[in-house]
């Protein structure tokens, strides 16, 4: 939908300000490639961290590196110590896999990295959000502060997210808000979702020990290869029918190892997987209820079982009066038919670390083509994304700084 036509969907409504140049929508586009060439792992982030710098810089901003090297942050305006700041958070870290895409110029030039989750795009347009609010602060129509925040580390659990608070960065901080792409809905689009929009997302390692010995004998043994394949088959079988199947509790392995010789029955075998959960209370108590069914598999099968449960994050939990912003936010750059509903997604996010201090609210940011039948998700390596979105997202972050800022 075109801008005039959103505008004439609120009659009697002036216009915010904060419109994109052209050359500022290519300016955000070129940085965008620039980051896509050049992927950073998480806390290993200077190279993207120094580019965000400079342009903040450049624009008369004093961003602030954090004290883990990697990721800044930059307030616009002064705050008065009073009256909390809207934060706006993008993350800046990539994926350890290789960016398979073919034919396009800005392809990773780094090997075994990639940004396939789209926090190229994420920084790109809390950069662009900046840049179009500082100016609208020099002339004086920035109605209160806002900080940006470049978070690193992400992609690694429990996330960067929670050294990034120890740091300070929400000292000040009412509400915050961010976008996280999603290759199911069209760019120009935006989706949103009262309450939790992710779900949990812990780390499990499992490892087996018992006797082993010759296959001709597995009478002798602890059969392990038996064992470790009841314990991936019948565990999240067994979590299924010991928690309310409303919670959305899934454990899905993505590693078994075992043995070595066709004859021989291991000593050892190893699972690792990942354990999802929609629902708050139930994912606090999902780690003693994995270790009680990986145990009571195990002990049935004579293996003895050795279990690192790693935390990992909360769901991302939307406040819902911060959600209505952002909806108010994308109506007024885009009309109301330019958002749509999302479901609560499997996938994990540490901007939930976030929620557990200042309420706030992610929205889905379209990033599919519209009309392409391509399906491409996220976290492979031929994930891409249109670049319309870019402009999108600094527009719904703009407009959603100035509509709170009227408000306080």
């Amino acid at each position: 939908m075109s801008r005039e036509s959103s505008e004439a969907d609120l009659p009697g409504e002036a216009p915010l300000p904060g419109e994109l140049s052209e050359a500022l929508c290519a300016e955000l586009i070129a940085f965008r490639r620039d980051l896509h060439m050049h992927p950073e792992l998480g806390n290993q982030e200077f190279r993207t961290t120094a580019a965000i710098r400079a342009r903040l810089e450049a624009a008369g901003l004093k961003p602030r590196v954090l004290p883990s090297g990697t990721g800044l942050m930059c307030d616009i305006g002064s705050w008065d110590g009073v009256h909390p700041v809207l934060a706006i958070r993008a993350d800046i870290d990539a994926l350890p896999i290789p960016d398979v895409k073919a034919g396009v110029p800005y392809r990773s030039t780094v090997p075994d990295r990639a940004h396939a989750c789209g926090h190229d795009v994420h920084t790109t347009t809390v950069l662009g959000a900046g840049l179009v609010l500082a100016e609208l602060h020099r002339q004086g129509r920035l109605p209160a502060p806002v900080r940006l925040l470049f978070q690193p580390a992400e992609e690694v659990l429990p996330g960067g997210a929670a050294d990034a608070i120890v740091a300070g960065v929400l000292d000040g901080v009412g509400r915050i808000i961010a976008v996280h792409c999603d290759p199911r809905v069209d760019a120009g689009r935006i989706g949103l979702r009262h309450g939790a929009i992710t779900s949990a997302c812990d780390r499990l390692e499992v490892s087996l020990t018992g006797p082993g010995g010759h296959t001709a004998r597995p009478h002798l043994t602890t059969d392990l290869v038996t064992a470790v394949a009841r314990v991936a088959a019948d565990v999240p079988a067994l979590l299924a029918r010991r928690i309310d199947a409303r919670a959305g509790l899934a454990l899905t392995w993505g590693r078994i190892e075992a043995g070595h010789a066709c004859n021989v029955i291991p000593m050892h075998a190893e699972l690792a997987g990942t354990v999802r959960c929609l629902d708050l209370a139930a994912w606090r108590d999902a780690p003693d209820l994995v270790h009680a069914a990986i145990d009571e598999v195990a002990t049935l099968h004579g293996a003895k079982s050795e279990i690192n449960y790693v935390r990992g994050v909360p769901p991302v939990v939307n406040d819902p009066v911060i959600t209505e912003l952002l909806r108010d936010a994308m109506a007024a750059r885009r009309g109301p038919y330019a958002i749509e509903d999302t479901e609560q997604s499997l996938g994990g996010e540490d901007f939930s670390w976030y929620l557990e201090h200042v309420p706030g609210a992610m929205a889905r940011l379209g990033v599919r083509t519209p009309g392409s039948n391509a399906r491409l998700d996220l976290h492979r390596g031929d994930f891409d994304a249109d670049e319309a979105a870019i402009k999108v997202g600094v527009e719904l972050f703009t407009a959603a700084a100035l509509l709170d800022g009227n408000r306080s």
